[in-house]
């Protein structure tokens, strides 16, 4: 019997959550610690490890900063060095922001179209950005750059204290360091690339 997409999108957020849980062990860092040290509650890092709890971009840059590791590391299945070739960008959702467990309005549905590269340093991924009623408190900061390009629909890109409005062609590049937040009246589709230094 083939998996439904809840089972799998379950699959991947227990995955990123046991890595969490493993690379924490092996460097001996405690959950309380990593909370202090990172800036992510100890209760979103609790949720996250149990696998009840989608990460989202952000607190899973911080955590890795921390840890010493790549974003991609909680992502990664067994891949190699060489090219990655995603044939028709289909995939399984990795994660969602702001970090909600199941889909609901005004999320972003995050699909990964390198997770089977190792060592990467850029995060490419397809966006779903589903409609939803505004909420400035869900923009997210983490250090690095970001680029997004609309594929389908128009989409607002609050950044700092400004606002810019892109439609299908239209693209930004910003540095993620700044408070940010995508939202949309329609759904809408992205091609979005995140850089996070090591």
């Amino acid at each position: 019997m083939s998996e439904t997409i809840e089972e799998a999108e379950m699959g991947e957020t227990n995955k990123s959550g046991t890595r969490l849980a493993t690379l924490r062990g092996q460097r001996g860092i405690s959950a309380e610690d990593l909370a202090q040290r990172s800036g992510v509650s100890l209760k979103e890092i609790q949720a996250i490890e149990s696998g009840s709890l989608s990460p989202s971009i952000g607190p899973l840059v911080k955590l890795a900063r921390v840890l010493g590791v790549r974003l991609g590391t909680f992502l990664d299945d067994a891949g190699g060095e060489g090219p990655v070739v995603c044939r028709d960008c289909a995939g399984v959702e990795v994660m969602r922001a702001p970090g909600q467990a199941s889909p609901m309005e005004g999320s972003l549905g995050f699909f990964s179209l390198a997770k089977d590269k190792i060592g990467r340093s850029m995060e490419p991924f397809l966006v779903e950005v589903r409609p939803g009623p505004a909420n400035k408190d869900l923009s997210s900061t983490h250090e690095g750059e970001e680029f997004l390009f609309v594929l389908q629909g128009e989409i607002e890109v609050s950044y700092g204290t400004e606002t810019w409005k892109l439609a299908e062609g239209d693209s930004i590049y910003y540095d993620s360091i700044v408070a940010h937040r995508v939202s949309s009246a329609a759904p809408a589709k992205l091609l979005a690339v995140v850089y996070a230094p090591f």
